[in-house]
């Protein structure tokens, strides 16, 4: 048998093709791509670390403002009510160092033209060089034009934004609110009677009205509890009429016609239907001046609706008829509120400039995107992607050196070349690929090598018969032999053990492609191993071997497996014949079969043994039992050995079947073979009731 071949050295050839071959372009290596991802992830951690930093700041900035407009608001609030009560600033003091107490900020009112009224830094102790007043106001507290962004119900009490509290000439003396405040006790009593619940309500102006508790009452009870509720009392007309007279001297020198104003401030137009009529006369309860259409309860709309139905029902009862078009409801609007105005001048505080500022407080500075800000974040921005790409290039080259070496040595591998070794690295990713890498090579290279035996080891089993064959057909053909039956005895030995070889070779090839068609189904094993033993009984004995099967254990006839029993014969014969064969004269091959596994049932299996007290095989062989065209014999002696595939053959076809081949011996005592298969279901597997398995698309159809 030839040895195997030595490498040889590379060709010129070869060596220029592996020195020539061009390296990937950086944006398609891996360095190239770590370097990219790298910074990308610089640049979105950059980037998102500024985002949640403009985010938290812009956050707190709002909180804040946010808790300054809510004291700015109070402090507005409290300033309005105290202008819409007064006639001017006087005694404020009190006031403003009361809020500048609570909201521990600064607060100074100067008038329009910026003289000081008070501040009450100056009045601090804490407070030694009192600070200029901001260029610009915080808020005009000016009750005839209230801010609506720090006071945003003055939207809903009228266009003309005059605050509700300032009532002026419409305020009610003492007797009259008395007056009123019993008879609307009364009424109060009148519907609580009734079992309606309500409460006795003060406006501004000091008139009290009737607020329900609930929308959902009886409507004509609370018209007759109302019906005694008395009207304008003398102060509220005396000021009605002169808001009237002002308001028709503001039509007049726009051409139009006066109207005649309601004390809710509505106006009638002739037999036109104002929004919410004047009360009724003798009625307990109306809308004062600054009281908006939400003020009025329930029973109070039904009642000056019924009203104003009977008013325009009688006719028009010296109401001034006017326009029917909107621009003149628009003027009159802006008349009437003028003339509020004008007739509130006197009762309120003229407009004062308001100052609010935080008094030793740390305010949240703003980030000035000035050029030196700009080239701050720029030259950190510059700096995180210049650390990034160099940790990035440090540790992708040594991440991108061991898979060059390798690239390399799988090169070399492809073109047939001898490969050292790669150096295995630290035990990491990279480093357990290499080790894997280097098992694979000489995996590779034992396989190579196993490849090459076994074509020689093939050629030589094929070259036998096949000369044999030919030197006898030579010979009859030049008349040295004659075609007797001996003559033809011998040619068909040698054709038989040409077929042998290559049925054994073709069961090896669809075994290891997956094609061997089986049919499975419950086989007993004692049964099995008595048919084998009958077929070798003849050479057994011829050979001096005792060739025995054990018998079964006591209570049953054996055990059941599950399995293709052509295919498990051929096996076992193959077992069986390698015993007896390496079995000298007066020894025994015995076979048995035995339950493995708890015995319950679960995952329980059969093993098939055969035991020789032949010759053994040594240590160093046991691995190498069931390779393919090994053999003890190494002379390749035909009257100690067979092929050589018989045991591969054996270990295939275990596997097919779901089992498993082994092999125990020692040396000079013999050996012990044993399968071990899937033990047979007492009810029987899926794949027994179908009786057929195929294992690849196609099979050899039989042993």
């Amino acid at each position: 048998m030839p040895g195997p071949e030595q490498p040889r050295p590379p060709r010129r050839s070869q060596r220029l093709r592996l020195r020539g071959r061009p390296r990937l372009p950086l944006r398609r290596s891996l360095l190239g791509r770590l370097l990219t991802v790298s910074v990308l992830v610089a640049s979105c951690s950059v980037a998102a670390t500024a985002w949640l930093a403009v985010q938290t700041t812009s956050g707190a900035i709002r909180q804040e403002q946010g808790q300054d407009l809510s004291s700015d608001a109070k402090i507005y609030d409290t300033l309005l009510e105290y202008a819409a009560t007064h006639p001017g600033w006087e005694g404020v003091e009190d006031t403003v160092r009361e809020l500048a107490a609570k909201s521990e900020r600064r607060i100074a009112l100067t008038t329009e033209d910026r003289r000081l009224l008070f501040d009450s830094a100056e009045s601090s102790a804490a407070t030694p060089a009192v600070p200029p007043l901001p260029a610009q106001a915080s808020a005009v507290v000016d009750p005839l034009s209230v801010d609506t962004v720090l006071v945003p119900e003055a939207i809903s009490a009228g266009a003309d934004r005059v605050d509700p509290r300032a009532v002026g000439p419409f305020l009610l003396p003492a007797a009259e609110r008395a007056e009123l405040r019993k008879s609307t006790a009364e009424h109060v009593a009148c519907l609580s009677a009734v079992g309606i619940a309500a409460d006795v309500v003060e406006s501004p102006s000091g008139r009290p009205r009737v607020e329900f508790v609930s929308n959902d009452t009886d409507r004509s009870l609370e018209l007759k509890c109302l019906a005694g509720e008395s009207g304008t009392t003398p102060t509220e007309k005396k000021a009605l009429d002169e808001l009237d007279e002002l308001a028709d001297a503001c039509l007049k020198r726009q051409g139009r016609t006066g109207v005649t104003l309601n004390l809710d401030l509505s106006w009638d137009r002739g037999h036109d239907q104002p929004a919410f009529p004047e009360p009724n006369p003798g009625t307990g309860s109306g809308v004062g001046v600054g009281e908006t259409e939400a003020e009025l309860s329930a029973a109070e709309k039904m009642a000056a609706d019924k009203k104003r139905a009977a008013e325009i029902a009688a006719g028009p009862k010296g109401r001034v008829a006017g326009a029917h078009d909107s621009a003149y409801d628009r003027a009159i609007a802006s008349c009437v509120g003028s003339a509020r105005r004008e007739q509130l001048t006197a009762y309120v505080a003229a407009p004062a400039m308001l100052f609010i500022e935080g008094t030793g407080a740390v305010s949240v500075p703003g980030f000035d995107l000035s050029p030196a800000n700009t080239a701050r974040i720029v030259g950190v921005t510059a700096l995180v992607l210049a650390l990034t790409v160099g940790a990035s290039v440090i540790a992708g080259t040594r991440l991108v050196r061991p898979l060059h070496a390798l690239t390399g040595a799988a090169q070399r591998m492809r073109d047939g070349l001898d490969s050292a070794p790669v150096p295995v690295g630290p035990d990491n990713e990279i480093g357990r690929l290499t080790a894997a890498f280097n098992d694979m090579a000489v995996h590779r290279a034992r396989l190579e090598e196993q490849r090459k035996v076994m074509v020689s080891d093939v050629a030589h089993e094929l070259r036998t018969p096949l000369s044999n064959i030919r030197g006898w057909l030579e010979a009859a053909q030049d008349g040295l032999a004659d075609p007797d039956p001996a003559f033809v005895s011998s040619l068909l030995e040698e054709a038989v053990q040409l077929q042998h070889i290559i049925d054994d070779l073709q069961d090896l090839g669809a075994a290891d492609a997956g094609a061997l068609r089986l049919h499975p189904e419950s086989v007993n094993a004692d049964e099995l191993l008595s048919q084998v033993a009958a077929a070798y009984q003849g050479p057994a004995e011829t050979a001096g071997v005792t060739l025995t099967v054990a018998p079964a254990g006591p209570g049953g006839p054996g055990p059941s497996l599950y399995a293709d029993p052509v295919r498990l014969r051929q096996a076992v014969s193959n077992l069986v014949s390698n015993a007896v064969r390496h079995t000298p004269s007066g020894g025994r091959v015995t076979l048995r079969s035995y339950v493995t596994g708890s015995g319950s049932g679960d995952g329980d299996g059969v093993a098939l043994e055969v035991a020789d007290t032949g010759a053994g095989i040594p240590a160093e062989d046991v691995p190498h039992v069931f390779d393919r065209f090994w053999r003890a014999e190494k002379s390749r002696n035909r009257s100690t050995g067979g092929s050589g595939l018989g045991l591969a053959i054996v270990l295939k076809l275990a596997e097919a079947q779901g089992g498993t081949a082994e092999v125990v011996s020692t040396e000079g005592q013999g050996s012990v073979f044993t399968l071990r298969l899937p033990a047979a279901s007492p009810d029987g597997p899926a794949a027994e009731e179908s009786g057929e398995t195929e294992v690849g698309d196609e099979g050899t159809g039989g042993p």
